[in-house]
């Protein structure tokens, strides 16, 4: 099978692309509700939940994609997935916001998880940004910053569940304020069947990223497109399905908070996928490999994320076409990357 695969035809790669689009955008709409029942099963939270088990579960196709990039020294393509990735789910949270009409969605689902995760997930890209603007330091060609990323990554971890434990601030309670309340259904539920269905769907994400990774090569490598358009608005797209529909499934199930969780957390545990690349990549420091227009999206993600935090603390608790001022100031950002990456020489 791999033989044929690196002889694909631009015909067959495109329609194997289809079929993992397919696959992925199935399978994480199944993860949903597993990992909603597992919340309340397991007592941790929905919160906890969306960012650990659904965050990382629904991540897993994009992992695959920039670590067998990378390792095939496709950098480029690497970072602009992994990078992109995080704009667009980011970008996914103002669908989901159209849909939950009874209020903003950032003001139903504020909690202090939520919080907490969105600023791990800012300190987190401003270490990508300190990775690719500081020397080209290396050890057996990791750079510095691969580590710490992870270091930075389980300790805000911990935070978020030491504070879930003991909580020192609370958002204010309003009607539209959907709380975390476990589910009786959920409760009665096999914990054993639960978490095989969710290893099993786990997988087939991890498949379909392999997969998916070398069809964007033969993309990039026979068309116009090349690696950074591929990888920003094509393979991240397509990775990120599982989030956009496990927060509209989410939305529609009431599990507001998994909904923004399974986004943020997502989001954080997506910049992993940089130190991941970074340690398969041997042709150095992955950071200092890519091009600027890719590295523009690290800059906005940070943007796009610094909105959703303000917008969470805020609370609006309605605006036009009954989405908040942060859903147009994220779409606006994502706009101006998708403009400067197609447009850039």
């Amino acid at each position: 099978m791999i033989p044929l695969l690196g002889e694909l035809s631009l015909g067959m790669a495109l329609l194997l692309f289809g079929g993992c689009t397919l696959v992925i955008a199935v399978t994480g709409t199944r993860l949903t509700g597993i990992v909603d029942d597992l919340a309340d099963r397991t007592g941790l939270g929905e919160a906890i939940a969306g960012a650990v088990l659904l965050g990382m579960s629904t991540s897993l196709s994009g992992m695959v994609v920039s670590v067998s990039a990378a390792f095939a020294d496709r950098p480029t393509l690497a970072m602009s997935n992994a990078l992109g990735g995080i704009a667009v789910q980011t970008l996914f949270l103002t669908v989901a916001d159209l849909l939950h009409r009874r209020a903003n969605l950032e003001h139903a689902a504020a909690s202090l998880g939520n919080l907490m995760q969105a600023g791990l997930l800012l300190c987190l890209l401003s270490l990508v940004l300190v990775g690719r603007f500081a020397p080209e330091w290396t050890l057996w060609q990791v750079h510095p910053v691969t580590p710490l990323l992870l270091i930075v990554y389980l300790f805000g971890l911990r935070l978020v569940d030491r504070s879930r434990d003991n909580p020192m601030w609370h958002p204010a309670q309003t009607r539209e304020t959907q709380p975390d309340v476990p589910d009786d259904r959920a409760m009665g539920s096999s914990a054993a069947r639960l978490w095989l269905s969710f290893v099993a769907l786990a997988a087939m994400l991890g498949v379909s990223g392999w997969l998916l990774e070398r069809c964007a090569a033969v993309i990039a490598e026979q068309t116009v497109l090349g690696q950074s358009v591929v990888g920003a608005l094509m393979t991240a797209v397509v990775t990120s399905l599982p989030e956009l529909v496990t927060s509209v499934a989410a939305v529609r199930r009431g599990a507001l908070t998994l909904a923004v969780a399974g986004i943020i957390g997502g989001n954080a545990f997506d910049t992993l996928f940089v130190a991941a690349s970074d340690i398969a990549y041997r042709g150095g420091s992955i950071y200092h490999a890519i091009p600027d227009t890719v590295a523009l999206w690290v800059a906005l993600s940070l943007l796009m994320t610094g909105i959703l935090l303000v917008g969470m603390l805020h609370r609006q608790r309605q605006g036009p076409a009954h989405i908040g001022f942060e859903s147009v100031g994220i779409i606006a950002c994502y706009l101006v990357g998708v403009f400067a990456l197609v447009l850039a020489p």
